[in-house]
């Protein structure tokens, strides 16, 4: 992987113009397909298959006038009036009236109907309209909207001064969110932080225009996206804080590490390569894991959560993407102009302590302490978080100064809470020969279930096959008493049943939104599991370590939780909550606590990665000059902080200026997701990964990179730390400046299943010549040659070079260019020799002595070409002379030490 990066950076480096109009062409193509495709937002949240969405689907289909999406306006009378005044009376019915002709409306209810009742207020002062129109909010044009809400604002100008009219109802009760002026607070303070952190304006500005283009590409190709499936107004958003905040920190990783190698002298160019190579491969590796975590929201079996999760893990791939091929192309425009401003010491002056040298020597001698601090600080910021409610978004938790909010209010004032959040409870009548009688019966003992303030309608459809009941619960929407009702209802499910032969239902817009909490609120624990798990196997593979994982993990935990405890104490507690401008406490939007597990896992390992691999990195060089010590172990430790803590910092310092920028004019779906990034990222980054980790790291001393032999073998390795760029940087000029040898060994040793093979071996081959690898074991002869080909690791320590590229960081190259034939497996071998040699600038045989007498020369008419030839065998002298009946003049023969002398000199 990071020599893979570090050739693509070298590559960007050196053609920035078409890499940059590279990605302006598909920003220009996702904005022609977001113009031409675009079908608009929905922000209709449903669960398939929950019992109150399954009712509203069964209403669709048996009682549409009561299924479809419901709009309502309030009139409150002017101080001293009564709302039956003809002065109200006469103007809202004539409205009712009109409204009755409206496309999609199904119905439209008179307060003053002699069959309704409950739609005055008790003291006389207020009355409600309510309107059922056909369809679900999503499907009802804009144009029937405006006209609805012309008429109802025409209404309040015919009716007395003083008097209050407000639009509300679910068809108003959700608005499109959108971009105010304060998210570019975010984006001011994050250049002003990139200034300070590169000390150059062309600098600072390369990760904001980098990170604003693949913003730009992911939000167009989200609205694209709306012609092929429903996407919820909420996930453009939700893409933009991410995708900023996560694009600006990967292009700050690569450029940060370019800067400091241009500062230590090392050419442009090869400092963009590995920078590319190095910062790069942990870039991957951070977006990896949060496209993992985003895509895991699936696992809750939530459509619109799915839609989420794939659009947001979407702007997180273009931003790995465009960091790690845009960020060096602007780094070959700018050239040594990346340096920016060096502070210059006198030269007899000692250089003075950083800050985070001091840090992190205060928390390492002191690591217990700052241990038990940290988590016993983190426990008590997140006891709040047990009193944190979950529920969907309604007309109460929009903006004070929106309508249906307004109306939302004034019919919990004058007609109590519950008659924002009525129940329907429905169910087949087919059976019933009194259907009539049968719903008086049902309502009367629906009326003596604690929580019901009152009976609204009960009634047959038209055609007596199904009944519905509309119940007015004594408490809100989103009130955890309303839930309780829900559940009391359903369990009379089964007595009900008994007693009047139906099979009731509850559903209704209230009913599914508690259930699709309680679906969210289910899958909080599997997908917490699934985010820990992945955490603890990820950083094994990096790290090589049991112990730093769990760390990570657990760490991980703390910030969740504690991130959970500020928001339950804003949003529940109202603590801060008139300076966030927060329109309402309460329960907060159900997915929340799923989406910001998932996003702040991948930024988590984010830091964790670039602040601990550096900690590794300097003990395994230290390990190898200074031996394994407790003593190393903590100084790796600080070094390793040293070096990270100015760009994690910055690039914390950014991640919460963005999120935090969301939460004081933002969406009211997004402000408690936007706090809970911003309070997890800063307390992951300071408290967590720069506090807890070194403290917990000093404790653990030596032990922290200990992990069992059995499991090193089995995990994969994905090199990090960029530990291939930095071996290919040291052995550039390996086995001679300019050296042109097709194969370069030195110092080759194989093992498999960690019993040595091949130890010692040493050779080098021109282009187009031979090699012939004779040893009476072919076991030996075939592993050097695997080895050669790409196939095989060889052992640390060995020196390996094929066609120019070093292995095993360029095996992946080296397995293209080279083709195999194992002769000992094959019953006809010119099919596998031909096929070998088809294309490859290497061809490696094994058995190359196995050849009958009779294909000899076929075999050779086969090999015949410019490629060089490593052949493997037990007798040297045949597999030489194929070479030679091949057209090679030059044949290299390595004869390896026969199995006893090898084990005596491995010994």
């Amino acid at each position: 992987m990071s020599t893979l990066l570090s050739s693509l950076g070298r590559w960007s480096y050196r053609h920035p113009w078409r890499v940059l109009g590279t990605w302006l062409l598909i920003l220009f193509v996702m904005g022609g397909a977001a113009l031409g495709l675009n079908k608009g937002f929905d922000n209709s949240i449903t669960i398939p298959g929950t019992e109150a969405q399954d009712g509203l689907e069964q209403l669709e289909r048996t009682f549409p006038q009561v299924s479809g999406t419901a709009a309502q306006f309030i009139v409150v009378a002017a101080d001293g009036d009564e709302i039956e005044n003809a002065d109200y009376r006469e103007p809202i019915d004539a409205a009712v009236e009109e409204f009755a002709d409206y496309d999609d409306m199904s119905n439209a209810t008179s307060p003053y109907g002699d069959l309704v009742d409950g739609l005055i207020s008790e003291d006389g002062s207020a009355a409600i309209v309510q309107l059922q129109l056909d369809g679900q909010a999503t499907t009802i044009s804009d144009e029937v909207k405006a006209a609805i809400t012309d008429r109802v604002h025409a209404l309040a100008d015919e009716l007395p001064d003083g008097s209050t009219v407000k639009l509300g109802g679910d068809l108003f009760a959700t608005e499109l969110p959108s971009i105010t002026p304060t998210e570019a607070v975010g984006v001011i303070i994050a250049l002003l932080v990139l200034i300070v952190t590169f000390r150059s304006f062309v600098m600072a500005g390369l990760p904001l225009g980098v990170a604003l283009i693949g913003v730009g590409v992911a939000l167009l190709g989200v609205v694209a996206a709306t012609a092929f499936t429903d996407i919820s107004a909420t996930t453009p958003l939700l893409a933009l804080m991410l995708g900023l905040a996560v694009g600006i920190d990967y292009a700050l990783f690569i450029a940060a590490r370019h800067q400091d190698q241009i500062r230590e002298g090392v050419d442009p160019e090869d400092a963009a390569a590995r920078a590319t190579g190095t910062a790069g491969s942990a870039v991957v590796f951070a977006g990896v894991t949060v496209l993992i975590a985003l895509i895991g929201l699936g696992f809750a079996g939530i459509p619109f959560l799915t839609v989420m999760g794939i659009a947001a893990s979407v702007a997180v791939a273009v931003a790995v993407a465009i960091a790690v091929t845009l960020t060096p192309a602007f780094l070959g425009l700018a050239k040594h102009r990346a340096a920016g401003r060096v502070r210059r010491t006198k030269a007899d002056k000692p250089a003075k302590k950083g800050f985070a040298l001091r840090w992190v020597g205060m928390v390492t001698k002191h690591p217990i302490v700052t241990t038990i601090s940290v988590v016993v600080g983190l426990g008590v910021v997140a006891l709040p978080a047990l009193q944190l409610g979950l529920a969907l978004p309604n007309a109460g938790t929009l903006p004070e100064d929106s309508e249906a909010r307004q109306a939302y209010d004034l019919t919990g004032e004058h007609f109590g809470e519950g008659f924002n959040g009525p129940l329907i409870l429905t169910g087949s009548i087919i059976t019933s020969s009194d259907p009539l009688g049968l719903m008086e019966d049902l309502s009367a003992a629906v009326e003596q279930i604690d929580g019901v303030r009152e009976v609204a309608l009960a009634t047959p459809n038209e055609t007596a096959d199904t009944g519905i009941v509309q119940i007015i619960p004594e408490t809100g929407p989103s009130d955890p008493e309303t839930t309780a009702l829900v559940h009391e209802l359903r369990a009379h499910h089964d007595e009900w049943l008994d007693e009047f032969g139906i099979d009731l239902t509850v559903t209704g817009f209230t009913a599914v939104a508690i259930d699709v909490s309680a679906k969210l609120g289910q899958a909080l624990l599997p997908f917490g599991i699934f985010v820990v798990g992945l955490s603890v196997i990820l950083l094994m593979i990096v790290f090589r370590s049991i112990w730093v994982p769990l760390k990570a993990a657990l760490g991980y935990l703390l910030s969740i939780v504690a991130a959970f405890g500020v928001v339950a104490a804003v949003f529940e507690w109202g603590w801060g909550a008139d300076m966030l401008h927060i329109a309402k406490t309460g329960p907060v939007i159900a997915f929340m606590p799923i989406v910001v597990m998932g996003v702040l896992f991948g930024l988590a390992m984010d830091y964790e990665v670039f602040l601990v691999s550096r900690m590794r990195e300097d003990y395994v060089h230290g390990a190898r000059k200074r031996g394994v010590s407790r003593e190393l172990a903590i100084d790796s430790v600080r070094s390793g902080y040293a070096a990270s803590a100015r760009v994690v910092t910055a690039a914390a310092v950014i991640m919460f200026a963005v999120f935090a920028a969301f939460v004081p004019e933002g969406d009211s779906n997004i402000k408690p997701i936007a706090l809970a990034l911003a309070v997890g990222i800063a307390v992951d980054a300071f408290v967590v990964r720069m506090t807890l980790v070194p403290a917990v790291m000093a404790l653990l001393g030596t032990h922290a990179w200990w992990m069992p032999k059995w499991l090193d073998r089995i995990l994969p390795r994905f090199d990090i730390e960029g530990e291939a760029v930095e071996r290919e940087d040291q052995l550039a000029d390996w086995p001679a400046p300019g050296s042109t040898a097709a194969i370069a060994a030195e110092d080759l040793s194989i093992s498999v299943d960690e019993q040595p093979v091949v130890s010692g071996v040493s050779t080098s081959v021109e282009p187009g010549g031979a090699l012939v690898i004779a040893s009476q074991d072919p076991r030996a002869a075939r592993a050097v040659l695997l080895a050669i080909a790409g196939r095989l690791t060889p052992d640390e320590g060995s020196r390996l070079r094929v066609a120019g590229h070093l292995l095993p960081g360029r095996g992946a190259w080296v397995r293209t260019h080279v083709g195999v034939a194992l002769l000992s497996n094959e019953a006809d071998p010119l099919p596998a020799i031909r096929e070998a040699a088809r294309g490859s600038d290497i061809v490696a045989i094994d058995g190359a002595d196995l050849l009958a007498p009779g294909i000899t020369d076929q075999a050779a008419a086969e090999l015949a070409g410019p490629a060089t030839l490593v052949l493997a065998a037990t007798d040297a002298a045949a597999a030489a002379d194929l070479a030679r009946n091949a057209g090679r003049a030059d044949v290299t023969v390595l004869e390896l030490a026969p199995r006893e002398q090898l084990s005596e000199v491995i010994a």
